[in-house]
């Protein structure tokens, strides 16, 4: 049935504005806790504090934010506003940052830091605006069974974002060269991100028609109301059946449970390497690159094994591949005192344990919503993941502090683990699109 295969062109468009989303929070995570360490002298707690500061606004500002967009109608329609507007701002915001940094490394003064501080609070609200309509939008234009192979091209632009970034950085700020100055200037870096968050949002303002293409799936999930889990109380709002309900609890669970040790990892890998193995920025980056390569590379294949074998089982194996991976690092780091190619091996294998995992679990949870609800249940799953992300930065650092810099991969591995007992317990929202007749053509995807 030809309405049901995947427009991959046009879900790569639609991934553009995920694209603009990950670069900016992989360099956000990556230098701005070597900016307030190196910069400002602030210690692992502290430092901790102010990288959970985007996570404690986004529990609010995302739910928020999702939910308004679902009643926003505008010519451009319900997502792409907040799009233009949050990057815009970001765009601007962000560049002032090094320059801050810049002029306090030449000159400490402390109205400079907290000018710091207010840009970079402002800087979150920006980015805190667009982050739930953005990535509602794929499910707003895309049917049910198909989101699982289109959330798996939507990270995969999200994973280029993230690889744009991290290539670059390697390339302008390699150890050779940051070791020995005393500040490092990362203007360049900013100028670039912004660069390329503001060429992505502009290509797919030129290329996609939200209004049209929204109306368009609507109408699609119309004709096949099966697809629905929850339940219309005659009043236009949603409910959701008893045994559904806590399947989204187990879920949402799961997620920030798995957020909390992969989100540890990469708010402080840059520092670690540097505490325990001595390497620079250019190494950790060199490390982030490969996993995010091998992301990319998984993100496809794990949307197809998805819809063949269930996204719960693809998400199982991806935990436990994950947790492997971290255990592995920890024996790596502590045992080498250089980077090399067993753990590229070891980051390789981490990339494609997240696809398995990431590329499944936004797709469970909005098949768990009618369609005009889809922004609302994108704040849940943020909610839950921005509320690890919250506690782990301050958590995880607090814990290297007080006891070693090598309790983080065992930290990671522990808390990945029990998001595999809490998913045992989610019985609804995994991918049903072969059980149904009709949808054979769902394993068939457009050039």
């Amino acid at each position: 049935m030809s309405e049901l295969k995947l427009n991959n062109k046009r879900t790569v468009l639609v991934g553009l504005a995920f694209l603009s989303i990950c670069s900016f929070w992989q360099m956000y995570d990556s230098v701005v806790p070597l900016i307030l360490r190196e910069t400002f002298g602030m210690d692992e707690s502290l430092t901790g504090i102010i990288m959970a500061a985007d996570n404690i606004l986004a529990l609010f500002l995302l739910p928020f934010f999702g939910g308004l967009s679902d009643r926003t109608s505008s010519r451009l329609g319900r997502r792409t506003p907040y799009i233009i507007a949050g990057t815009a701002a970001a765009v601007i915001l962000m560049n002032l940052l090094p320059a801050l940094d810049n002029s306090y490394s030449q000159a400490a003064a402390p109205f400079k830091l907290v000018a710091f501080v207010i840009v970079l609070g402002l800087l979150l609200v920006a980015m805190g605006t667009y982050r739930s309509p953005a990535v509602a939008l794929m499910p707003d234009v895309t049917a049910k069974p198909l989101r699982s192979k289109a959330n798996a091209i939507i990270n995969l632009m999200g994973a280029v974002g993230g690889i744009l970034y991290l290539g670059v950085a390697a390339v302008l700020y390699p150890t050779a060269k940051v070791s020995q100055l005393a500040h490092v200037d990362y203007r360049p870096l900013f100028v670039i991100v912004s660069a390329i968050m503001a060429a992505a949002v502009i290509v797919l303002l030129l290329t996609i028609r939200e209004p049209a293409l929204a109306a368009e799936n609507q109408a699609l999930e119309k004709r096949h109301p099966e697809w629905n889990l929850a339940q219309d109380d005659g009043h236009g709002s949603e409910t959701l059946p008893g045994p559904v309900k806590c399947s989204l609890c187990f879920l949402l669970a799961s997620i920030a449970l798995w957020f909390i040790g992969y989100n540890g990892v990469t708010t402080w890998f840059t520092t670690y390497v540097s505490q325990v193995m001595g390497e620079g920025l250019g190494g950790a980056s060199t490390c982030l690159l490969v996993a995010t390569a091998g992301a990319i590379v998984s993100y496809i294949p794990i949307g197809i094994l998805a819809s063949k074998f269930g996204r719960k089982k693809t998400i199982h194996a991806g935990i436990i591949l994950l947790a492997a991976c971290f255990l592995a690092g920890f024996f790596l780091t502590t045992l080498f005192s250089s980077i090399n190619a067993v753990m590229y091996a070891a980051f390789a294998l981490v990339g494609l344990a997240w696809a398995a995992i990431n590329v499944n679990s936004l797709p469970m949870v909005v098949e768990m919503c009618r369609g005009g609800d889809v922004g609302k249940f994108t704040g849940y799953y943020y909610t839950a993941s921005m509320l690890a992300q919250v506690i782990t930065p301050v958590v995880a650092g607090s814990l290297m502090k007080s006891i070693s810099y090598q309790i983080l991969f065992p930290y990671a591995a522990f808390f990945v683990m029990l998001s595999f007992l809490t998913m045992c317990f989610v019985r609804h929202g995994d991918s049903k699109a072969e059980a149904k007749k009709g949808l054979a053509a769902f394993e068939d995807m457009d050039d």
